[in-house]
């Protein structure tokens, strides 16, 4: 159980679900090992949140323990956006723990944001990916099929036709050196999916990640992004950690998934 995550089912008003999916990994494997690394590397926080002023163990966080993968991805990411769907119609947001970033999938699909924000290394554009159109690869693509637009943030990399894709008007790219001075631009009126990939990161900071990439941006500000988004957010998910270190980017990506609970309870 997620440190501090009290809640009963029917009290929840977040409900993380780990979601270990480790099937199209292109480099480094081991994402599977996400979710419960970052329970493990949550065990020394403080209960307390100076900047909200709010204990995370008062905001009814309810951890649903982790739904394992099937041999059929498809199929997985079905039975995970129905598992989302429902604390959706609950009344609870749902806080996805990967695992590769494919399961953002199922998370976007269950909430049906407008806006889909995204801190990444890559742009995830691709059709498909060594033959795969459900790889980690293709997130961002599939997130457009729901999502009206998509901002990604901290993006450095991407094939050419990536890139050519990425300056149609339902895509913004953010540069990891102007993610400091971004605001969000997410309507009174839109609801967005915000996903956090760990490797949008510098690897300096998260090196336990399957597909590190340098140059990448600063925890502070993806801790900015993540409160200044999280009061319009209808679901949430951290991904692709995985155990190729000694539990750096479990630690951030724990960090932030509380950041990102204690941003949404405090507009609430």
């Amino acid at each position: 159980m997620l440190p501090g995550a009290a809640a009963a089912r029917a009290d929840a008003a977040y409900a993380l679900v780990g979601a270990p999916l480790d099937a199209s990994t292109s480099f480094e494997p081991g994402a599977r090992f996400g979710p419960d690394r970052v329970r493990r590397y949550a065990e020394g926080f403080d209960d307390y949140d100076r900047h909200t002023g709010r204990y995370f163990s008062d905001l009814d966080v309810y951890d649903h323990g982790d739904i394992g993968p099937t041999a059929d991805t498809e199929e997985y990411l079905t039975f995970l956006r129905g598992t989302c769907a429902d604390f959706r119609e609950e009344g609870a947001v749902p806080l996805l723990v990967g695992g590769e970033h494919t399961v953002t999938v199922a998370g976007v699909r269950a909430v049906d944001p407008d806006v889909f924000v995204c801190l990444d290394a890559h742009l995830d554009l691709r059709e498909s990916y060594a033959g795969d159109p459900l790889s980690h690869a293709t997130v961002t693509r599939h997130a457009l099929e729901v999502a009206d637009r998509a901002v990604i943030l901290g993006a450095r990399t991407g094939s050419e036709a990536e890139w050519e894709r990425a300056t149609e008007s339902d895509v913004r790219v953010v540069a990891p050196a102007e993610v400091a001075d971004w605001e969000p631009d997410v309507g009174d009126d839109e609801s967005a999916y915000l996903s956090v990939d760990i490797d949008g990161f510098d690897p300096a900071y998260a090196p336990g990640t399957g597909t590190k990439e340098p140059f990448g941006i600063e925890p502070r500000e993806g801790r900015r992004v993540v409160r200044e988004v999280a009061p319009q957010a209808t679901g949430f998910d951290v991904v692709e950690v995985n155990d190729r270190d000694d539990g750096q980017a479990a630690v951030l990506a724990a960090k932030l998934l509380r950041a990102f609970v204690y941003g949404h309870a405090a507009d609430r």
